[in-house]
């Protein structure tokens, strides 16, 4: 192309062909954002920001701020009627040196992420509780999945001061909940695995002093 352009005697047909080929350079560097954009919307997680363990009238309770995303795969799932179970677990653990540790707190929430494709709205629905959310987006939805507070945590076993408690955190999507043709869907497939990472950490009481865990802690 650029040996034909140099001996071309047609200064037309040359502009003519330059346009061309910024059109069509333009166009290359728009498929690419929109490929890039893609690519970033398709891949989903949860990051956990904060955690709280606090002191209430009949115990404890926890709170836990997070940032859940879905993909394009899980939000097609929400479309077909599959609901999703986001499942949160909290442990506090006392190490023994003299014996195994000993779990002395824990709370296990599942929450179920759903859609209504008659009413077009999507609907949060706890387990073991009678309350259901519902909201016009998704992005709202998920505002209200990512800040779980006020949950109740079983307390196993009396909590002390001055005891290096060891809290590990984790939130997942719960795939054994899935109907059974959507779990052989999931084997080894990459975009239906929605999982935070383990977070475990040190802290010590008392409790509602300050926060068990913020972003940054580890």
């Amino acid at each position: 192309m650029v040996s034909f352009m140099r001996y071309c005697k047609n200064p037309e047909l040359v502009m003519w062909l330059s346009n061309l080929l910024r059109g069509i350079g333009c166009i290359g560097l728009i498929a690419a954002t929109l490929f890039t954009a893609t690519e970033l919307r398709a891949e989903s997680g949860i990051r956990i920001k904060f955690v709280d363990l606090i002191v209430v009238d009949n115990g404890y309770q926890l709170n836990v701020d997070s940032e859940v995303v879905l993909n394009n795969t899980l939000e097609q799932a929400l479309k077909k009627g599959v609901t999703l179970y986001i499942t949160t677990k909290f442990s506090l653990v006392e190490p023994r040196w003299y014996w195994f540790d000993q779990e002395v707190a824990r709370s296990k929430l599942r929450m179920g992420l759903s859609y209504n494709a008659l009413t077009r709205q999507y609907r949060l629905s706890p387990k073991y509780e009678t309350w259901t959310k519902n909201f016009d987006t998704l992005n709202e939805a998920l505002r209200v999945l990512s800040r779980m507070h006020g949950y109740p945590v079983t307390i196993l076993s009396d909590l002390k001061e001055g005891i290096d408690y060891i809290a590990t955190l984790r939130i997942w999507l719960d795939l054994s909940r899935l109907p059974k043709p959507f779990q052989v869907e999931t084997l080894g497939s990459k975009a239906w695995h929605l999982t935070s990472d383990r977070l475990e950490w040190r802290t010590n009481l008392p409790l509602s002093a300050q926060p068990l865990y913020q972003q940054g802690d580890l």
